[in-house]
């Protein structure tokens, strides 16, 4: 098997997965019971915050757990929004967000919210544009720190800088694609989100940073929980885990880093030989997602072709329609053909450069049967 796959969902690490078993048999308790065994759940949960915030630079009290980026993304967006909604219902964002922003953008829309588009030159935001289209009832800027299709880049220090002139304006970032790839820096940002299942670690876990300069209406109500924003009983084992997955992911990232763009060269440069392929991502992606349109053949049977040899890329992102072309690719070569004929390939420094040279060969095939 080769997968080349991994912006979708990374195999768990088994260390990671080692410290979500030994939490579940060695902490039985329910971390809100005041008993010694809810104590004892409780004071994992508190070692692990601690370790999460160490390592990003924040707060403990600034972290909130829910299910996945998508829940921890449509808390920030739709919490902040109620909580704000009175100061103004301006919003700002771009063409390159993940669905589970645009959905809640869309609700959001349905209520009354403008949802304003910043311009991109080569899929960078134009921040002068930014700041031509911030208003006085602009509440939120939305900014995906690197986009799961093409791997955008995205300068969120520099935005983040400059919204410093509106202090009434907050900033989240969805920095799911980024965390394990490249350093960040949450200095200045206000939101950011980021899941475990992106960086080896088990599925079910996320976490919403929210500087204590925030406020949020919580989108689930009930009992008690870690914070006052997201109810429900806390999962110590998944909480333990996402707090080991973070701590594995940031060791080394430089040296990951390179050896990611290495395979990335090699791979790009083998690829650019087919006349009906189009490379989609361009100098401003990171090197762990290449994106790229096989003309002509649709993206689909592409994929399930190189299924049969057990080779496994996908079209769009994993969250996306089926049927819908990859908006992102649009945004980007305003090219409709290459946004419907799309193909992701995301790549790892778990990947050899043995499987791209195998992926390669497989693809030759492919390619030659269906173009």
């Amino acid at each position: 098997m080769i997968y080349l796959d991994y912006s979708a969902t990374t195999p768990v690490n088994k260390e990671i997965l080692e410290s979500f078993n030994i939490a579940c048999l060695n902490f039985p308790g329910n971390a809100n019971s005041i008993h010694k065994l809810g104590m004892n759940a409780h004071e994992l949960i508190d070692s692990a915050t601690k370790q999460i915030a160490d390592i990003l630079n924040v707060k403990p009290s600034e972290i909130i757990y829910t299910s996945s980026a998508s829940e921890s993304n449509n808390l920030a967006i739709k919490g902040l929004a109620y909580k704000y909604m009175a100061r103004g219902k301006h919003i700002i964002t771009t063409k390159f967000e993940h669905s589970s922003v645009n959905g809640a953008l869309d609700f959001l829309k349905n209520l009354g919210f403008e949802i304003s588009y910043v311009n991109t030159i080569d899929g960078i935001i134009d921040l002068d544009n930014l700041q031509e289209i911030i208003r006085d009832d602009t509440i939120l800027v939305i900014v995906n720190h690197i986009n799961s299709e093409l791997g955008l880049k995205q300068p969120v220090e520099k935005i983040a800088e400059l919204l410093k002139k509106y202090p009434k304006c907050f900033l989240f970032v969805d920095f799911t694609q980024s965390i394990g790839k490249v350093n960040v820096n949450l200095t200045n940002i206000d939101l950011a989100t980021f899941s475990a299942h992106k960086i080896y670690g088990l599925k079910g876990i996320s976490c919403l940073i929210k500087k204590e300069n925030v406020m949020l209406e919580p989108l689930i109500h009930g009992g008690k929980s870690t914070t006052i924003y997201r109810s429900g009983t806390p999962s110590h084992p998944l909480i333990a885990s996402i707090s080991k997955a973070l701590r594995l992911a940031v060791i080394d990232i430089e040296k990951k880093y390179n050896y990611v763009s290495n395979l990335n060269n090699y791979l790009k440069e083998n690829l650019k030989k087919y006349p009906g392929v189009l490379i989609n991502s361009n100098e401003n992606c990171i090197p762990h997602i290449l994106n790229i349109s096989v003309l002509n053949v649709k993206p689909e049977t592409l994929v399930h072709a190189l299924e049969e040899k057990e080779v496994y890329v996908s079209t769009k992102s994993a969250c996306s329609d089926e049927d819908s072309f990859s908006e992102s690719v649009f945004a980007l070569t305003n090219d409709l053909e290459r946004a419907k004929t799309s193909i992701r390939i995301s790549i790892s420094y778990l990947t050899t450069k043995e499987e791209i040279t195998k992926f390669l060969e497989i693809f030759d095939e492919c390619y030659k049967k269906l173009f």
